[in-house]
Order: structure tokens, then sequence, then C-alpha cells
């Protein structure tokens, strides 16, 4: 085992899938090459249907690969399920189950007794001032609360690598940006391995520590850029002239991409 595996969450080499569509072989992703060291906030971003949530797919071992290794902890992992902690695009959570219960769910799965994880989901609840709605079903909460709650459950699974499939996507704009705070504060308490999908430029660079810019199908990857804004994030790192400069340079890139894949 080598040194850059043991320091690397996540490792993806020549990362290629096709579906067949007929009789024909549609190539949705295309020689990936990404790496998401230990603690790192890393974001894909890209065109609708560039293969983000296939890739997602294929690192949970839901789907395999036609060609290329998946490697996570120092492990070669395709095809293997249950090593990631995993949220959708819509909030994961058990319509029949309470919120406190949604998240004592996701402590007993992580090997806690029932009764350790009733008093532990409590104690988060009131830690993400949640406590007040743990009696109540998904349904009556807000969109932004079910998402706290669907994130919480995700992080108490105790998996090394997170993937976020655009979970605020379907948010409000200032729902969206409290949603973008909450989630920096409570990852830079945990710094868990994060692998971040977004269609959004400016939440891309406020999140992230790296960005890999994806072309349009079958997905290459045209650029790894590195974000050079310290943590924690200012709130007003938006206003920053390298913020602006590096927006347009994730633009042009998105729209040279489309234009290479036309």
């Amino acid at each position: 085992m080598t040194g850059s595996l043991v320091r690397n969450t996540l490792e993806l080499s020549g990362i290629y899938k096709a579906y067949t569509r007929g009789k024909q072989q549609v190539p949705v992703l295309s020689d990936i090459n990404l790496q998401v060291k230990a603690g790192e906030f890393v974001t894909l971003i890209g065109p609708s249907g560039s293969g983000k949530s296939t890739l997602f797919r294929l690192i949970g071992g839901v789907e395999r690969a036609d060609r290329g290794t998946i490697v996570i902890d120092g492990q070669e992992v395709s095809g293997q399920r249950g090593l990631i902690s995993y949220m959708p695009q819509q909030a994961a959570l058990f319509p029949w189950l309470s919120v406190r219960d949604n998240i004592s769910s996701a402590l007993v799965t992580a090997g806690a007794s029932k009764s350790e994880a009733k008093q532990s989901a409590m104690e988060w609840l009131e830690r993400i001032q949640l406590g007040h709605v743990a009696k109540e079903y998904p349904h009556v909460l807000s969109g932004g609360m079910q998402m706290r709650v669907s994130f919480l459950r995700a992080l108490l699974m105790k998996r090394n690598l997170m993937c976020l499939d655009e979970p605020f996507a379907a948010l409000d704009a200032l729902t969206r940006a409290d949603m973008q705070r909450w989630l920096l504060q409570l990852w830079e308490a945990d710094r868990r391995s994060v692998l971040f999908v977004t269609h959004s430029i400016e939440e891309a660079l406020m999140l992230s520590d790296r960005i890999y810019v994806l072309s349009s199908a079958p997905a290459t990857v045209l650029r790894e850029i590195a974000i050079p804004f310290e943590r924690p994030r200012r709130a007003d790192v938006w206003t920053d002239p390298a913020f602006v400069e590096l927006k347009r340079e994730v633009l042009a890139l998105l729209e040279y991409g489309d234009s290479m894949i036309g």
C-alpha cells in the first residue's frame, strides 16, 4: 500500500462507464481521475447530465465501472456497498419515524445500543437547534429543517467519506445560503472527507477546498482548481475580487467544455 493511498480517503483512477441504449453503447464517464484527501471538502461541478450522480453510484457500490479503480481508505472497493455516508438531493428520512427516531436509527446502524442512540439523538438535535421538533414527523418540517436532519443522519453514520448529491438544490435562495453556513460550521467541527455535487459555482467556491470541473457527457475532468480562501470562510467571501475571478474562470471552463463536446 503506497503512501498516497493512505493519505487519500478516496481515489478514482481511469474511471470509464457506458450504458447500453438500444444497440448502442453510450459513454457517460471517460477517464475520470480524482482524489479526496482525509478531512478535505471537494466539489464536482458540471452541466446537467454530465454523470455526477452516476459517479456517486459507482463510489457507493450500487453500480460498477466498466474500467478503472475506486480506492477508499487505501483499499480497492469497486462494487462494495456500505462504505460511504450518502445524502441525496431530497431529504433521506423515514416518514413513519419521528425526527428523533430517524437520528437514533442511524446511530444504531453505526453500532450504538437503542438506549444510547435515543439519548445521543436528543443531544445532537439540541446541538443543531432542532430539539423542539424531536417528536415531530418529517412531513411537518420545513425544507431546511428536513435537510438538517438528513445531513445529521449522514454525519452520524461514521463513514470516513460523505457523498452529498446537490442537497440544497430544491431550497429557496435564503434557506440555501443559511444551509451552506450551517453545513460549514458542522463540517468544521467534524472534518469528515466530503465529495459534494452542485450546479452552483458560488456554492462550490464557498464550500470547497478543491473543485473538479467536469465536461458534458462523456464526462472528463476539465480542470482541478484549489480554492485559496482561508477557513473558516468569511460570510462576505463572495465579494472578494479573487472569488469573482474564480467564478468567471469556472463559468468559462463550463462553456468551453460544452462547446468542445458539442
